[in-house]
């Protein structure tokens, strides 16, 4: 009776709530809510939601296809998925979410160069209050590039270890990386340039994110840390291309898309050189005349059926279950969790509202992100704004399924860049707002780490 009555308060009110509730009811709710299914294995990213009704089954396989398609170059067969280019990152979305997870950042594996891309821009406001593209390069690397086109270079990473100990004298060595652009297409960029490396981030359980009401991301948005507890949130205001207007983001590193839809297209664009109706034009900056001048693949390249088809498939990922979560050591960790600040950001609870989609609606979920901007500080600060998100903001990444990366990927590559190699070393990243709850995880004992990374493990 207890927990149903909190569920119920939960549910109504999407407002953050005490440690001791979020407790009780993040162990009752299943991870994404009527669409979470029970898998481990290395397709546990993969599954359709357990609520799929049938006759939506075969639009989420055809939106599957898109999603590990290997694009072609125009004129190519079939004609319908060619138009790749002329510059761009992968052939496929599942060449960066690999099996529908992480990417990964360059390993020294002879030829492993990696899923990572670098965003550049140049000071001042682009478009709408964006980031100022390059006036060559334009506002992302692209490292590869199509027949009688020139890329625009190759990401080069060098890495330094940063050492410190743990409050029971425990060392650590963690490892900072910092990218560089090795032989430019079209000239060295200028020391102004400011750059961004991201590692695609896992893609289930969008849908369930796309839903939550913009109302209750800004009642958990706190900008001037009102309440004092050194946590200020902020909504990113970013422009929805279809509507034509401003509204909170919540979509990539930095929260700076409005709708899966506009993330997706976004992503066709700059990623793979497809052009769709909120993209139309080919991604070539006006100094790259060879690019500009290279055959297209249609107009626009992916059709909006393609595009709905591609987007419904994304939503109604299943989120995969928890495991283990009623193991004392994840219960213990669970308490831990809660007690050293780590749910001020990554938000046990959320609730999802009215969506055009059905699978979606209506329903709590445990995804562990608030969709706010959080100061990270200035060890992982990549000093490039975007919108209102300012150079040392990110926006908290959810944890659902973070104990599944290993089985999915084969590696447990985290943060935006990849630099921490699992949970402890992405904790021992965190600076600016987290600062404090980082030093009360460096000095606990070893066991309550253990227990916390326990919690972590098994979401």
């Amino acid at each position: 009776m207890v927990r149903s009555l909190i569920s119920a308060i939960i549910a109504l009110l999407a407002i953050p709530i005490a440690s001791s509730a979020i407790d009780i009811a993040a162990q009752d709710i299943p991870a994404g809510g009527r669409t979470t299914q029970d898998a481990t294995n290395r397709h546990a990213f993969s599954l359709p939601a357990a609520n799929m009704p049938p006759d939506r089954v075969q639009d989420f396989f055809l939106g599957s296809r898109l999603f590990n398609t290997r694009w072609t170059v125009a004129p190519g067969t079939p004609a319908a998925l060619d138009g790749l280019g002329p510059t761009y990152i992968q052939d496929s979305c599942s060449g960066c979410h690999i099996r529908d997870g992480r990417g990964h950042p360059p390993t020294d594996i002879v030829g492993d160069t990696g899923t990572i891309l670098l965003r550049i821009s140049i000071p001042g406001a682009g478009p709408s209050g964006g980031s100022r593209p390059h006036p060559v390069y334009g506002d992302q690397i692209q490292n590869r590039a199509i027949d009688g086109v020139l890329s625009e270079g190759r990401i080069a990473v060098t890495s330094v270890p940063v050492t410190g100990r743990y409050g029971d004298g425990t060392p650590f060595t963690l490892t900072k990386p910092t990218y560089r652009l090795k032989n430019p297409g079209f000239g060295p960029l200028d020391g102004n340039v400011m750059i961004s490396p991201r590692v695609a981030p896992s893609v289930f359980g969008l849908g369930l994110l796309a839903a939550v009401p913009d109302e209750t991301l800004a009642a958990g948005a706190d900008p001037d840390d009102a309440d004092g507890d050194g946590i200020s949130g902020r909504l990113n205001i970013v422009i929805d291309r279809v509507a034509g207007t401003m509204r909170p983001g919540r979509f990539g590193w930095k929260a700076n898309q409005p709708s899966l839809e506009q993330q997706n297209a976004t992503a066709l664009h700059s990623d793979l050189g497809l052009t769709t109706s909120l993209y139309p034009e080919e991604d070539c900056p006006a100094a790259q005349s060879a690019c500009r001048a290279s055959d297209s693949g249609g107009t626009p390249e992916v059709p909006q059926a393609f595009l709905d088809k591609l987007t419904f498939y994304m939503e109604t990922l299943a989120v995969p279950a928890r495991r283990n979560k009623l193991d004392p050591e994840v219960r213990r960790g669970q308490t831990l969790f809660l007690s050293i600040g780590c749910a001020a950001c990554h938000r046990p609870l959320l609730r999802s509202g009215s969506h055009p989609n059905p699978i979606v609606v209506n329903q709590s979920f445990a995804p562990y992100t608030d969709l706010l901007l959080h100061d990270m500080g200035e060890q992982l600060a990549d000093g490039r704004p975007k919108f209102r998100a300012s150079g040392r903001e990110w926006r908290t990444p959810p944890l659902w399924g973070l104990g599944l990366i290993p089985a999915v990927n084969k590696h447990y590559r985290l943060l935006h860049d990849g630099r921490a190699n699992g949970p402890a070393e992405a904790i021992l990243w965190h600076g600016g707002e987290a600062e404090k709850s980082r030093e009360i995880f460096r000095n606990l004992p070893a066991a309550d780490r253990a227990a916390l990374l326990a919690f972590l493990n098994s979401l």
